[in-house]
């Protein structure tokens, strides 16, 4: 689930890919950069969710792979009971639990410190952490359908969406139940 990509600090940021199914269907293929440049951590922590080459305590290989996307905010959606928001994220990454509540990191600890806001939630397409608060970065992480700057300075941009946003769409189109898509979209 990696291919090459290109950078422009001297440091190559790596493409990354998902192959996804609905419902056992094949859906697509989202293909995405990661800033290895501005956000290298977390952008590694990703990577290697990404390839299965970090192993659990059983020597076995873990990551993305087989895992959901359990979450799909679209329609009229609520953050903190305070912003109403037409459309907002896609998230997955739970390989733990498969519902939200799993965290791990590459680095031996289930979450991580936030490496910095540099970048902004400005537009569709953006790869950024899901977390529980400062500094509980882990194996959680949506894709933005839209610009979401209030969760600037919260959340940690670490890529984007290179190809493939026709496949966000697609599971951002996806009935749910609650924020839960009904058939699984699975990587």
């Amino acid at each position: 689930m990696a291919d090459d990509g290109g950078g422009t600090s001297g440091v190559v940021n790596p493409v990354v890919f998902f192959d996804l199914a609905l419902g056992g269907e094949p859906l697509g293929r989202i293909k995405m950069e990661l800033f290895a440049d501005t956000t290298p951590k977390t952008a590694e922590n990703f990577r290697q969710y990404c390839t299965g080459e970090t192993k659990n305590a059983q020597g076995y290989p873990q990551g993305y792979k087989g895992s959901k996307f359990h979450r799909v905010v679209s329609g009229s959606g609520r953050i903190a009971n305070t912003i109403c928001i037409k459309d907002f994220m896609i998230q997955g990454g739970d390989f733990l639990n498969g519902d939200g509540t799993g965290s791990a990191s590459i680095y031996g600890t289930k979450a991580f410190a936030d490496e910095n806001f540099k970048l902004k939630h400005d537009t569709a397409g953006l790869l950024s952490m899901a977390n529980s608060g400062p500094n509980s970065n882990g194996c959680q992480f949506f894709i933005t359908t839209v610009p979401t700057p209030f969760l600037n300075n919260k959340h940690v941009v670490f890529g984007k969406v290179v190809d493939g946003m026709d496949v966000v769409r697609k599971v951002e189109n996806t009935r749910t139940r609650g924020e839960k898509p009904a058939t699984d979209v699975v990587i």
